[in-house]
């Protein structure tokens, strides 16, 4: 099976790996890095379950072909807690009940992540956009919508862009071979507002 050799960062940690021509970065990410909160579900790039952010922005990881992440900066959910401190948004889906059977909450709180660094401070409305192409199949999107207003209220450990380009740079200087490559690969899926009129 023909390889690719690739450099990148992952959660703060340069990897250098041989990955699969055909493989994505989710398959990498679970089946060669072992980190594997983010989740494997529909492969099409439709319910947002296996979100990361890839060089800052938010991306279908089953979309991307971990050769595509040569050079690039990789967070996943993993690398949201720092010293054993969940992040505020983690912490928030938990205080609202958000979490449920959590098997998209990994790909919501990412999807978050990338908006709240976006914007600061989002509406309802604003929320629930930038969640389009995440799908949760419990349907608690009221309680989402909630835990993500939380966290944009009091957001000390979610950092904006400023913040994120500044940590994006410091991953850069340990890892001096790191070049540019972002991949926006987020769908379009259905909007939860149509499945929140129901949860009302």
């Amino acid at each position: 099976m023909a390889s690719t050799p690739i450099q990148f960062v992952v959660n703060g940690r340069a990897l250098s790996l041989d990955v699969g021509s055909h493989h994505t970065l989710l398959d990498t990410l679970r089946d060669q890095i072992g980190l594997t909160g983010t989740k494997e579900c529909c492969a099409n790039g439709e319910c947002g379950a296996c979100t990361v952010l890839l060089n800052g922005r938010a991306v279908t990881s089953c979309l991307v072909l971990a050769a595509e992440a040569d050079g690039a900066d990789v967070l996943t959910i993993e690398g949201l807690a720092t010293g054993g401190q969940l992040d505020r948004l983690q912490q928030a889906f938990i205080d609202k009940g958000a979490v449920q059977c959590g098997f998209c909450i990994p790909g919501m709180v990412m999807a978050a992540r990338y908006l709240l660094m976006t914007t600061p401070h989002p509406t309802d409305d604003e929320i629930k956009a930038g969640l389009e192409g995440n799908l949760c199949r419990c349907g608690g999107y009221s309680r989402i919508v909630e835990a993500v207003r939380a966290a944009s209220d009091s957001r000390t450990s979610t950092p904006g862009p400023q913040e994120a380009a500044r940590a994006a740079t410091e991953s850069r200087k340990n890892a001096p071979w790191l070049q540019e490559a972002a991949r926006d690969s987020r769908k379009n899926a259905p909007r939860p507002q149509e499945a929140a009129r129901e949860d009302k």
